[in-house]
């Protein structure tokens, strides 16, 4: 062996890129979002010291007790438990026509593979940011014209703005899933909807249900304030009873959406660790 050759060698390690580095790109993005945090504290008219005076904590402190105690008559309870369920049938209702809605936009808005020319991607994911970008209470402001009031037009709030969301949320799921199956079903001459069914959704299955359970969670809050505009449920028992000045009955109606979400919250949470095992 010849003493001069050097031994071989791992290659030198290179160290990261400090925080700001220009080759950092996300150091500077959060410095940048810093910056913005900072600059929104300056700019807004922020009442600091009004808000945490004495003063202030009186008010809050008797206006919280005028919701003592709740109204538990029977008559009441049964009215509230009326609203819950409805509350309840409006999101898990409005949930699944989005969730169907969004799927059926969500394949032309993702390219499938490689060499898929996707002509309609673009057009419907502008329809997709059309959806969710109108809040639900504007949705159900507008079919309340067309629907009248009541549970229906809630529920077609709901099921529009959500398909928005899902519908983008599911497109990425799809653009994002392992090219290899499928690319073997297409190699086979399989068409174009089977390798969807049976390559594609198989894969991105768990994820989508995992998306449409967080998505009806928080459709129960939603369903629970669209009621605020004359939609049904809680939030319309809410809005009937707080705008009387009714505090005990309030008190029942917020205890009832706290408990109706914590219910939910719970169960979905259970399903998403099921499906994700």
């Amino acid at each position: 062996m010849n003493p001069r050759r050097p031994a071989a060698a791992n290659p030198p390690y290179r160290l990261p890129p400090g925080l700001l580095s220009l080759r950092h790109r996300g150091g500077w993005f959060a410095l940048g979002v810093l910056a913005l945090i900072v600059a929104s504290f300056w700019s807004l008219d922020l009442q600091w010291r009004q808000f945490l005076s004495w003063e202030a904590a009186q008010s809050m402190g008797r206006f919280v007790g005028e919701f003592f105690p709740p109204d538990t008559s029977p008559a009441f309870l049964q009215r509230v438990a009326t609203g819950a369920w409805e509350t309840l049938a409006m999101s898990a209702l409005g949930t699944g026509l989005a969730a169907l809605a969004g799927l059926a936009l969500a394949v032309p808005a993702s390219r499938l593979h490689d060499g898929d020319a996707a002509w309609a991607r673009g057009p419907t994911r502008w329809l997709l940011n059309a959806l969710r970008s109108i809040p639900e209470l504007v949705w159900a402001a507008l079919l309340l014209i067309s629907a009248g009031l009541g549970p229906f037009a809630g529920t077609l709030a709901l099921a529009l703005h959500t398909a928005g969301v899902l519908g983008r949320l599911f497109a990425e799921a799809i653009e994002n899933a392992p090219p290899g199956p499928g690319d073997a079903l297409r190699q086979q001459g399989v068409g174009r909807a089977r390798v969807f069914l049976y390559a594609t959704l198989p894969q991105v299955l768990p994820q989508l249900l995992s998306y449409t359970l967080y998505r009806w969670e928080n459709n129960i809050r939603a369903a629970a304030v669209l009621g605020v505009v004359g939609a049904g449920g809680l939030g319309q028992l809410l809005a009937f009873h707080m705008g009387l000045f009714q505090m005990g009955k309030t008190a029942t109606i917020l205890a009832a959406m706290l408990l109706l979400v914590a219910l939910v919250d719970g169960a979905s949470h259970a399903s998403r660790r099921w499906l994700t095992r």
